[in-house]
């Protein structure tokens, strides 16, 4: 038997290693082709853009790894069941559970190593390549800012900029939500755009063309101001500009950057944020309908008509309606905290889940390749390759789906990360069902 486990293993292993390394050359690949544009002309050492490559390569292995897994199972049993040897050990006495059992071993050493890289580099490469990307936005200006996403390289600021023309840099449509003040609500559009550095480097200027200012006095929100311009510059210090190392501490962690042990306990402090709050509103809840009780037993005792004789039914009603509308803000005030806090625990929960269903899908891999490729009987890396990216897509896609429906509170962060791994369990325990019900592999 332990020759058969070694000869089952050894046609896994060649399969595994060419799909995992042509799966990290692609993603690379892919990588690159997107940032390349935005590296060349920088003045950039090439150690500093092979060490962002590098750090961005972690995330490719936890993809890379289960996908390998898929493939080499898919390849291995397929030319396995072509070359009759399934069929020759299936006539032997070997059961399809057993001949999977020496890969289902291997996988689970995969996954576990896949789930203490996820824990203990990925977080660490995830920060590191933050802290780099943010130092080499810092050489130049325009890199910081992404086509129809908000970037926030600008302290106080956040940029939305809907084109970039590549050659001349000329921003369109830009929309600026100013944080600098907390008395003011500003936001400032504008139709056309450019950024750029003074001739001596000491200051960053933006020049914004066909706009328009909005401020809002954020105490009272009765106070609005619109002013129209046809040009409008900014500036700001360049302070920190130019290719310098940012000091790890001074940059916050996020949800990616954090090992699964962080994210539980940052998931534990919302969950007692949650608990807080509910009990605040509930007790506003209760003390609203105390008051309205209070008020409405006064009035029936007449107390109410004595206080208020003087003043007209109008202001009567002015006054209960303010009052009314002052309870409901601050119990409205209450739901909002509960809410964000909510989005904030289902974030950090999600890539707690994550992490760990990413490394079981070796395992599930496995059930689901092995009786796929023997069903196919054709084990060539065309076949293995299309079977598992197709696969490996909706698997993929059931992960993004689930990741926003607990987003949105709709799913349980555990169930919709877990998701994919059920249904491609289902589908694996379906094709095994197959396999040994019709005899599959049997037949030379």
């Amino acid at each position: 038997m332990k020759i058969v486990d070694r000869y089952i293993l050894k046609a896994h292993a060649a399969p595994f290693l060419f799909a995992f390394l042509t799966i990290i050359f692609v993603f690379t690949l892919q990588f690159f082709s997107l940032f390349i544009a935005r590296f060349v002309g920088k003045g950039l050492d090439l150690l500093v853009i092979s060490e962002l490559i590098l750090l961005q390569i972690s995330w490719m292995v936890v993809l890379a790894v289960p996908m390998a897994v898929l493939v080499s199972t898919l390849m291995a049993f397929g030319n396995l069941t072509n070359r009759s040897e399934i069929a020759v050990m299936r006539s032997g006495g070997l059961s399809m559970s057993r001949l999977i059992l020496p890969v289902l071993i291997a996988a689970s050493v995969l996954a576990f190593l896949v789930e203490r890289f996820n824990n203990v580099v990925l977080p660490e490469a995830n920060y590191q390549a933050k802290l780099l990307l943010r130092d080499i936005t810092k050489t130049k200006p325009s890199f910081g800012l992404t086509e129809n996403a908000f970037s926030s390289f600008i302290d106080g600021y956040s940029i939305l900029v809907r084109d970039i023309d590549p050659d001349s840099g000329e921003l369109r449509g830009v929309t600026i939500y100013e944080g600098t003040r907390d008395d003011y609500s500003t936001v400032i559009t504008a139709e056309t755009g450019s950024i750029s550095f003074t001739q001596d480097s000491h200051y960053l200027i933006m020049e914004l063309y066909n706009g328009e200012i909005h401020e809002m006095i954020m105490n009272t929100k009765e106070e609005y101001r619109l002013m129209s311009f046809s040009r409008h510059r900014f500036v700001f210090s360049s302070t920190g500009y130019g290719f310098e190392r940012t000091d790890p501490e001074s940059v916050r962690r996020g949800d990616r950057d954090l090992a699964a042990d962080q994210l539980k306990a940052m998931g534990k402090e919302f969950l007692k944020r949650i608990a807080s709050g509910s009990m605040k509103a509930t007790s506003l809840l209760m003390d609203d309908q105390k008051r309205i009780a209070s008020a409405y037993e006064n009035r029936q005792k007449g107390e109410e008509r004595i206080i208020l004789r003087s003043k007209s039914l109008s202001l009567r009603r002015s006054l209960a309606l303010e009052r009314v509308d002052g309870m409901l803000e601050e119990l409205d005030a209450s739901i909002d905290r509960i809410s964000a806090d909510r989005r904030m625990y289902n974030k950090y929960m999600v890539e707690y889940h994550k992490k760990y269903a990413l490394s079981f899908a070796c395992i599930i891999f496995v059930l689901v390749g092995a009786p796929l490729g023997v069903l196919a009987k054709r084990g060539g890396f065309g076949v293995g390759a299309g079977l598992a990216l197709a696969f490996f897509v909706l698997y993929w896609a059931l992960l993004i789906l689930g990741e926003h429906l607990a987003d949105r509170n709709l799913l349980h962060p555990g169930f919709a990360m877990w998701l994919a791994n059920i249904l491609m369990a289902f589908i694996g325990g379906v094709a095994y069902w197959r396999v040994t019900s019709t005899g599959a592999g049997n037949n030379r």
